[in-house]
């Protein structure tokens, strides 16, 4: 348990020094002694992050190149620990842009799928989230956690495993997304008839009625994001808890 913790803290600290522009793309990083040195582990240790960054598609390395930090567009953006130290390193509009578009590709086609592919067992689902974002914003509480726990649900409902798959690793990126949008006021609850008509328009097996009211929902969020941004408030960050929502009934 110790030799993972400290690899985890290893791989935690080189990831975000490399995400954070601390090692530039091309760099080549500190020989391993130092690496061991400066992180205050072992070389195996320091190894074992290395590989872990290579796998993510931070670094690469080899016979007589050493280790070298690769351009962000080699590195895995559906990895939660990329999009993790990209949060904590500060947002950037192309960013959120490129977050916003992947949405608008992926989104609306999945809710096409649940349409006409949702089980009884992902419409109770469905619902249930549903039914925990309405009671977060009533009584206070998590609503990104159910807002999550809703659009992966959609992307269950498609029953196309390389969709469901791709759930989990949008999961990270949603948390940015949601996170944001409903740090503006009331932002949250104004998404709620847009959400309820998504999943209407799954139960009725209506595609061309669940496109539609995806994107309605994915354009609102889209301008809660410009409008948070213009304000130039701080925006929040993966490293901190998910923000509870202050209860609108007594």
């Amino acid at each position: 348990m110790a030799q993972r913790n400290l690899h985890v803290q290893a791989l935690d600290r080189l990831g975000q020094d490399i995400v954070s522009g601390a090692y530039a793309c091309g760099a080549t990083l500190p020989a391993e002694p130092l690496l061991c040195e400066v992180l205050g582990v072992s070389r195996t240790v320091v190894r074992e992050a290395v590989k872990s960054l290579v796998a993510k598609g931070l670094l690469i390395t080899g016979p007589k190149l050493g280790t070298r930090v690769l351009a962000e567009e080699s590195w895995n953006w559906f990895d939660s620990d990329v999009v993790r130290w990209k949060a904590r390193g500060g947002l950037t509009r192309p960013f959120l842009r490129d977050l916003q578009e992947l949405r608008r590709v992926i989104e609306p086609a999945a809710v096409r799928l649940a349409a006409q592919r949702a089980s009884a067992a992902d419409i109770t689902e469905l619902e249930a989230a549903f039914a925990s974002m309405c009671q977060a914003i009533e009584r206070g509480g998590d609503y990104v956690r159910a807002d999550l726990r809703f659009h992966q649900g959609l992307l269950r409902a498609c029953h196309n495993r390389m969709l469901a798959q791709m759930g989990k690793a949008l999961g990270a990126l949603l948390r940015i997304s949601f996170d944001i949008s409903t740090s503006r006021p009331d932002s949250a609850l104004h998404s709620l008839p847009s959400h309820r008509a998504v999943l209407d328009a799954v139960i009725a097996r209506a595609p061309d009625e669940a496109e539609r009211a995806i994107l309605v929902l994915i354009d609102g969020a889209a301008r809660d994001i410009t409008t948070v941004l213009a304000s130039r408030r701080k925006l929040p960050s993966l490293a901190m808890p998910v923000r509870r929502l202050p209860a609108t009934r007594p």
